[in-house]
C-alpha cells in the first residue's frame, strides 16, 4: 500500500511517500480502508519528534482518519466490515491507504457525513469540546471568544459554543477565514491582523468571560485588554515562549487554564464521542473541510497549516 513514513525526526521533507505492506491486524483491533487522512497542527510536532506522543522512528504520521471498515479481528464486537467510520487516534497511522485502529479508536460516521468531513472529527471536536465545556466552564450570560476562529478547532469550538447558546465572538486573519466564521452564525467577527482589532472587540461586547487561545505566545498578554474579572483562557495552540507578568492574572483573578486533549480519560473520550456523534447527527457540528492534498503532497500540507492562514480544516486523500 501506499503510506507516508517518516524515516528521520525533521522537516515536512521527512514525509516520504512509501510503498509498505497493509499492516497486520489482531485481537481488539481493526483494518480500516483510509478514505481521508485529516492533517492536525500536533501531526507537525509529532514529526519534528517534539511531541509527547512522537513514536519511534520510522512510522506514519496521522490521528484523524474517515474510511470503511476492511476487516476485524477477534473479538471485535462493535463494528462490522463495511462500516463507514471516523477514526479517533490509530495504531499504525492515518496517513495511509489502509490503518490498524483499537476497537476503542473506531467510531461510527453518522450517514449523513462523508469521508472527507469525517477525516476532521476527532482532534478538532474532541479538543474544542473540552475547552468550551471543561475548562472553559460557562455561566449563563458568559461571552466566549475564539481567538483564531476559522481554524478546524476554532470553527469546532464556535459550533459547540452556538450550541450550547453561548454568546460568540471570534477572529480571524484573511477575509475567506472571516466569511467562514460569519458563515457559521457569528455576528461579532473581527480581523486579528488589524490594528485596533481588540479595542473593537472591547467596544462590543464590554469584556469577554471566556477566551479559547489558538496562538498563546502572540496573543496572551494581548488577551488581558479583553478578558472580565474572573474570567477564564483556555490555552490551545502555542509555538514559542513569551515574557509575561503575572501582576496580569492577578489583578483581573483571571485563570489561565492550558489543555492537552490527549490528557483526557476513556470515561471523558466515551462522553465526548457519544456527543460529537449527536451533534453531527442532528446537523449541529458541520467539519468544514478547507483544502485537499494528495497523499504525495503531505510535506505542502504540513507546510500550509502552519504558514498559511486558517480556513478550515486540511485533509489528505489516499
Amino acid at each position: 500500500m501506499k503510506a507516508i513514513v517518516v524515516g528521520e525526526y525533521g522537516g515536512p521533507e521527512e514525509l516520504v511517500l512509501s510503498d509498505i505492506p497493509v499492516p497486520e491486524f489482531g485481537p481488539d483491533e481493526v483494518l480500516v480502508r483510509i478514505h481521508a487522512a485529516g492533517v492536525n497542527p500536533v501531526d507537525t510536532y509529532v514529526r519534528e519528534g517534539n511531541h509527547p506522543s512522537a513514536p519511534p522512528v520510522p512510522f506514519t504520521p496521522g490521528k484523524d482518519g474517515a474510511g470503511m471498515v476492511e476487516k476485524i479481528g477477534e473479538g471485535v464486537r462493535g463494528v462490522s466490515a463495511g462500516d463507514r467510520v471516523y477514526l479517533a487516534g490509530s495504531v499504525t497511522g492515518t496517513y495511509a491507504e489502509f490503518a490498524v485502529a483499537k476497537e476503542s479508536q473506531v467510531r461510527p460516521l453518522p450517514g449523513n457525513v462523508g469521508f472527507e468531513a469525517g477525516a476532521g472529527i476527532f482532534v478538532p471536536y474532541a479538543t474544542a469540546y473540552l475547552a468550551v465545556f471543561k475548562k472553559g466552564q460557562p455561566k449563563p450570560g458568559d461571552k466566549l471568544l475564539v481567538h483564531g476562529g476559522s481554524g478546524a478547532v476554532g470553527l469546532a469550538a464556535i459550533q459547540w459554543s452556538k450550541a450550547a447558546g453561548l454568546e460568540v465572538c471570534a477572529t480571524a486573519g484573511s477575509p475567506n477565514g472571516l466569511d467562514l466564521i460569519r458563515n457559521n452564525g457569528v455576528n461579532l467577527v473581527y480581523d486579528h491582523s488589524s490594528v485596533g482589532y481588540l479595542d473593537r472587540i472591547k467596544a462590543d461586547t464590554g469584556g469577554v468571560d471566556i477566551i479559547l487561545e489558538m496562538l498563546a505566545n502572540v496573543n496572551l498578554v494581548e488577551d488581558f485588554r479583553v478578558i472580565n474579572k474572573f474570567g477564564r483562557i483556555v490555552v490551545i495552540g502555542n509555538r514559542g515562549t513569551i515574557e509575561f507578568n503575572p501582576r496580569l492574572a492577578m489583578t483581573l483573578d483571571v485563570d489561565i487554564r492550558g489543555l492537552m486533549l490527549f490528557n483526557a480519560g476513556a470515561e471523558e473520550f466515551e462522553r465526548i464521542h457519544s456527543e460529537i456523534y449527536s451533534g453531527l447527527e442532528s446537523g449541529a457540528l458541520k467539519p468544514h473541510v478547507g483544502t485537499r492534498y494528495s497523499l504525495v503532497n503531505a510535506a505542502e500540507a504540513h507546510r500550509a497549516i502552519i504558514k498559511e492562514k486558517a480556513s478550515g480544516k486540511i485533509v489528505l486523500i489516499p
